[in-house]
Formats: structure tokens, C-alpha cells, sequence
């Protein structure tokens, strides 16, 4: 598949359908919602009620991310996730998409918060 295409296929996914695996993700492996949510919050800025509306509102990544006010720490998330080297995603979205899966994969293979939440 090409760059674009995988690109435009992300951005276009809504938060509401993937939010369900991440958190089952994270609670197959001991993990708890409030964990996760403190990883999202530490991305995005957005709090519980910010997220609860977004998830209703049926957001799309592009939306989700268009919101969000993005840790000025987030460029320190760095690795491979899903067969592609975080730091070197050249699409700002998909990266930003990238940075959400890192670090929610990171904390279901219980690496501590504070390593985490870089910085």
C-alpha cells in the first residue's frame, strides 16, 4: 500500500472504533482505563469529559488530532511501531497517530509512567 493512501486510510479512521482496542489492549495486560487515559491526556491535553465527547462525537484521527494540543515532549517518542520507525513518519498526522499507538503499546508491556511520559 502506498504512503498516501495508508495516510488518508488513518486519517479518515474514527477515534470511537479504535479507542475500544486500545483500552482492551491495556487491561488484557493489567493496565487500567485510568492509565490509559493519563497516557492520552499527556499526548493530547484532552481530559476525561474532553475525550467521553470526542468519542461520542464520533471524531476522526484527523479531527482528534486537529484538537488536540500535542505534548511538546511527544517529538521524544521514538521505536518501531507497526513496522515503521516513529521519528521517521513523514506525515505529521499519521505520526501523531504513531505516537498514540507507541505509547499505549508501551504501557500494556508495563514499562513505569514515568518513562512513558517522556520528560
Amino acid at each position: 500500500m502506498d504512503t498516501h493512501t495508508h495516510d488518508q486510510r488513518i486519517a479518515k479512521m474514527t477515534f470511537a472504533s479504535v479507542y475500544p482496542l486500545l483500552l482492551a489492549k491495556v487491561e488484557r495486560k493489567g493496565r487500567t482505563k485510568e492509565e490509559l487515559h493519563q497516557v492520552i491526556t499527556w499526548l493530547t491535553g484532552f481530559d476525561d469529559k474532553q475525550l467521553d465527547k470526542l468519542i461520542k462525537e464520533k471524531v476522526t484521527y484527523e479531527t482528534f488530532f486537529q484538537r488536540a494540543s500535542l505534548n511538546p515532549n511527544a517529538g521524544l517518542i521514538t521505536g518501531v511501531i507497526c513496522g515503521y520507525r516513529v521519528e521517521d513518519i513523514e506525515n505529521p498526522l499519521t505520526q501523531q497517530v504513531r505516537y498514540l499507538d507507541k505509547l499505549v503499546d508501551e504501557l500494556a508491556k508495563g514499562r513505569k509512567m514515568e518513562k512513558i511520559l517522556r520528560g
